[in-house]
Formats: structure tokens, C-alpha cells, sequence
């Protein structure tokens, strides 16, 4: 099995620098939060990887096939119950192509997203200090 890891190191306030895989990227809260909105929010992180992986993924699925994708664009939207998101959307959209024939891709997309498919699968997450 294979295994990655992303570390962060706290900046101060609600803002933090995460490593992933060598690009740095600055985590924050808006000011309304108590940080200095210098960077995305932990929660818009997260709704990135599935938008990013989602795109990858059909983009991944077209290219296999052999079809012509033009304009592709993903859309996660997260749907905030207390601390969690409860529900996430993925909207797909292209230039080309349309209608069943993305649908096609999208579903296939779905096969290959290690980002959905780990959320679908709810993995345990263990705290370790130490």
C-alpha cells in the first residue's frame, strides 16, 4: 500500500502553510473567523481536491476513449450542516461534449476519482499526538 502525506505548520492567528508535495500553499480563515483571509479555507482545500481530481478524472476518461473535450469545468459545492459538510455536488460541464455523451464521462469519471471515492468510502480518520 502505498501512502502520502501533506504536512502544515501553524503561521499564528487562523493561518497556517501546508506542504503538498513540495508546492506551498497558505491556509487561513477570513477575518469574520479570526484570521486575515491571506489564503483558502481548509473547507474550500477540500472542495478543491474533489473539483481538481473530478476535472482529472473526466479528462482522464475522454482521452482514453479518444474524445474531443473542449471547455471542460467542475463545480464542487458544499452544503455546511454545524462543523461538516453534510452533501457535496459535482457539476460538470463542457463545450463538448454534451448531453449523454458527457454524461458517459462523468460516469466513468466517478470510477477513477480517488477523491470521491474516498469520501463515498467515509475512511476512518485516527488523531495521534505525539
Amino acid at each position: 500500500m502505498k501512502q502520502r502525506s501533506v504536512g502544515a505548520v501553524w503561521e499564528g492567528g487562523m493561518r497556517c502553510t501546508v506542504d503538498a508535495g513540495g508546492f506551498p500553499l497558505t491556509v487561513d480563515e477570513p477575518p469574520e473567523a479570526g484570521g486575515t483571509g491571506q489564503g483558502p479555507q481548509p473547507t474550500e482545500l477540500l472542495l478543491g481536491a474533489v473539483a481538481s481530481c473530478f476535472t482529472l478524472a473526466v479528462a482522464h476518461s475522454a482521452a482514453k476513449r479518444g474524445i474531443d473535450l473542449r471547455g471542460l469545468t467542475v463545480t464542487a459545492t458544499g452544503t455546511y450542516d454545524g462543523p461538516r459538510f453534510t452533501a457535496i455536488a459535482v457539476a460538470v460541464h463542457a463545450d463538448a461534449p454534451q448531453g449523454e455523451e458527457l454524461e458517459r464521462l462523468a460516469t466513468a469519471a466517478e470510477r477513477v476519482c480517488y477523491v470521491t471515492n474516498t469520501l463515498r468510502g467515509s475512511p476512518p480518520v485516527e488523531v495521534v499526538v505525539g
